[in-house]
């Protein structure tokens, strides 16, 4: 019984070390509360990825989009897509489902792609007509640029940079997406 005990620590451990590793750098260490409130009707829809802070699930993946729709109850049915890459390379698809957190502001959400496991998804700013969002989480490590088309103008790409570096965020981990 205890070399059995002592094996699952030490699988554990090295699960836990691989995790630590693989894990992305902290691009905001004071990531701020969302700005505004989240009408998820108005939220719901196709969005297009803009930039991204790198992460291994997301690894080579280009015209990346996410649609999101209401689900059973008070769930929201998530479908992500990327083409491996390149622009035009295979799909791959994630379903997923979210839940709204923060009932208050609707900005704060819980999405899974992996049974129970739950990873906060913030929307800490969007535009008031909805045409954009930046979404992250209170670890820092995670950041996406979103917009309602996959190629907004030169004008929008810079007032979003802008806005990215005025939240805390580091812009030289910041890659842009090809759509």
């Amino acid at each position: 019984m205890m070399a059995r005990t002592i094996a699952t620590l030490g699988v554990l451990a090295s699960l836990s070390a691989c995790a630590t590793l693989s894990r992305p750098p902290v691009g905001n260490a004071d990531v701020p509360q969302p700005a505004k409130s989240v009408d998820l009707d108005r939220y719901f829809g196709r969005w297009y990825e803009l930039y991204r802070y790198d992460a291994s699930f997301q690894k080579g993946c280009e015209a990346v989009t996410a649609d999101y729709s209401a689900g059973k109850g008070d769930t929201i049915q998530v479908l992500n897509r990327c083409r491996r890459g390149a622009v035009d390379g295979p799909l791959k698809t994630a379903k997923g489902r979210a839940k709204v957190v923060d009932r208050e502001t609707g900005a704060k959400l819980k999405v899974s792609f992996f049974g129970p496991f739950y990873g906060a998804y913030w929307v800490l700013d969007r535009a008031d007509d909805y045409r954009w969002s930046i979404v992250g989480e209170p670890s820092g490590r995670y950041l996406w640029v979103l917009a309602r088309e996959p190629n907004p103008s030169a004008d929008v790409k810079t007032m979003l940079r802008k806005r990215v570096e005025a939240l805390g965020y580091d812009w030289s981990l910041v890659r842009e997406t090809k759509q």
